[in-house]
């Protein structure tokens, strides 16, 4: 898929649990689910897993395409992403100030024979990763009844 198409996902329930789902993109079909405690099966990761997921293939392939393009010894990347939602009024640097915001966390570990500044470079490019970028900026989702 290039940059101009559009992705498309396609996620329906599989009627085997209360929230088990069959979620697809293009060839490729994964479970999504809820864990025992919250009703699920467990049968796989839940959408904030997803969620985290893409945001840690995003940065360790950004970061990945960068240290080889600019030379950069990088021998490997590992991003150990959680999530939480957080009181606003606890969060120093956000805007909201009431109710919850979500909060998520990434530790980046760089391995490799890298000097300061390569480490100093490429953690500012991990911000550049695109979903990074996405859940960052205005977002709008636009659901419509499909007939």
């Amino acid at each position: 898929m290039n940059a101009s198409e559009d992705t498309i996902v396609e996620v329906e329930e599989t009627l085997t649990g209360s929230f088990m789902q069959s979620a697809r993109s293009g060839r490729h079909v994964l479970n999504v689910d809820e864990p025992l405690a919250l009703g699920g099966n467990d049968a796989g990761p839940g959408p904030y897993e997803y969620l985290l997921m893409g945001l840690g293939a995003c940065t360790t392939m950004t970061l990945r395409m960068y240290a080889e393009r600019k030379d950069i010894p990088l021998s490997r990347v590992r991003v150990r992403l959680t999530h939480r939602k957080v009181h606003a009024k606890d969060c120093a640097d956000c805007e909201s100030r009431d109710g919850k915001v979500d909060e998520i966390t990434r530790e980046i570990e760089l391995e490799g024979e890298l000097d300061d500044q390569n480490r100093r470079r490429l953690m500012l490019i991990a911000d550049r990763c695109p979903v990074h970028r996405t859940l960052t900026s205005e977002i709008k989702v636009r659901s419509s009844l499909r007939e």
